[in-house]
């Protein structure tokens, strides 16, 4: 993978100019690109901009993200050439940083479940996660640095952890979704997959000017909670032998690890994220299931269709246990710096089963708002396996230095 932080450093050093970096992905994305599949759209004319903290930086942008210059097709025929006037202010905060827009990579049809084209980078005969599918293989391929995707369910850090990569959810509404393509307004999270945690932390610097993000490093010695959240169904082995190293790796490196179980309200919260997800997506995409309703991607069609009866009072009654919940895991947090959980069920399913693999494992953080780290930890049969690592909602930093802790834990134990 292409490092952020080595391409900066590089770069301030003089070793490399912006030009040269801004080359080296269009070189990568040549090489691979037929290979992974990763964009729909090139802009092979991009160049580096003169100025910014991420001059030199190409970045991939999720295909349901406006983009001003080239189209926004949110993976979906209803949307066939369909170009937006302005940029989404995600897109914005990234060039006024000076990054490169390289390219718009696949989504799943309106970030929902159908598959993409997009294979895996590590296997071709297995799929990439979704809905994020393009920006996780492009930047698990090396083709690029940082890409932006967004989560509603298990979008960023699944596919993240199927394609090798780190990968950031952020707290819920750090980023701004002006300009995203909605499907539940109380879930959907822009995030940003990277190399390593150093570089996610050097993106979120560049385009949001937060101090926090500056000088980030290492954690010491974490506090780090299990949540294994037996109620969200079994894991394969790979999961639980990702998990199982990380703690060992953790423990060596001098962490405190204990095990840790979630409150009953948080546990009815998993429950309920669909009602919330399903109940929003009608309304964010009522235009579309009026309209277009035959020309809507078969699984999201036909889910749309399953939770057409859901009620304003179910509603309600859900977002009532959401915010329950939310308080009793801000509580969870007096004891522990971060959880630690399964980043996905096991490794990336076989493409064949058409599926992009299940966000058992990551919905209820998203509903949360907490932030989650996606931690690469090994290979088993040559897939990747990560697990993620969620701090106390607002603290990102924290979130990024215990999964650099992590990182160099994971490191020195292989």
């Amino acid at each position: 993978m292409i490092s952020l932080a080595d391409l900066q450093r590089r770069i301030e050093a003089g070793e490399l100019s912006p030009d040269a970096a801004i080359a080296q992905s269009h070189a990568a994305i040549e090489a691979r690109e037929k290979d992974v599949r990763a964009f729909v759209r090139h802009d092979k004319s991009a160049k580096a901009q003169a100025s910014g903290p991420l001059r030199g930086i190409a970045v991939g942008i999720k295909d349901i993200i406006d983009t001003a210059d080239m189209p926004t097709e949110m993976g979906s025929e209803i949307y066939r050439g369909w170009q937006p006037r302005a940029d989404a202010a995600v897109v914005m905060m990234l060039k006024r940083a000076g990054a490169t827009i390289i390219g718009k990579t696949t989504t799943t049809a309106f970030a929902s479940r159908d598959p993409t084209p997009t294979l895996n980078p590590h296997n071709p005969g297995h799929t990439p996660g979704g809905s994020s599918s393009g920006s996780a293989a492009a930047v698990g391929a090396g083709m690029i640095p940082l890409a932006l995707g967004t989560q509603t369910g298990g979008s960023v850090i699944r596919p993240a952890a199927y394609c090798g990569a780190a990968a950031i959810k952020p707290s819920f509404r750090m980023l701004p979704t002006v300009g995203v393509k909605c499907y539940s307004w109380a879930l959907d999270t822009v995030g940003l997959f990277g190399s390593r945690a150093e570089d996610l932390a050097r993106g979120l610097l560049g385009m949001t000017g937060r101090t926090e993000f500056s000088g980030i490093v290492a954690a010491k010695s974490p506090r780090i909670g299990v949540v294994r959240q037996e109620f969200a169904d079994a894991v394969e082995p790979a999961a639980e032998e990702g998990l199982l190293a990380a703690i060992k790796a953790a423990e060596k490196a001098g962490a405190s690890v204990q095990i840790v179980d979630l409150p009953e309200a948080v546990k009815e919260a998993w429950r309920i994220h669909p009602i919330i997800q399903d109940f929003e997506a009608h309304r964010a995409l009522a235009w579309e299931f009026d309209q277009h309703h035959d020309e809507i991607a078969p699984l999201l069609r036909g889910s749309l269709d399953e939770t057409v009866g859901l009620t304003p009072k179910e509603y309600d009654d859900a977002r009532r246990i959401a915010r329950r919940a939310r308080r009793e895991m801000a509580e969870l947090f007096e004891g522990v710096d971060v959880l630690l959980t399964y980043s996905a069920p096991g490794t990336a399913p076989a493409k064949e089963l058409a599926s992009t693999g299940s966000p058992r494992y990551n919905r209820l953080w998203t509903l949360m708002g907490n932030p989650c780290v996606n931690v690469p930890v090994m290979k088993v049969g040559g897939l990747p396996v990560g697990v993620q690592v969620i701090a106390r909602f607002g603290n990102d930093p924290g979130a990024l230095a215990a999964a650099w802790f992590l990182e160099n834990a994971l490191a020195k134990s292989g």
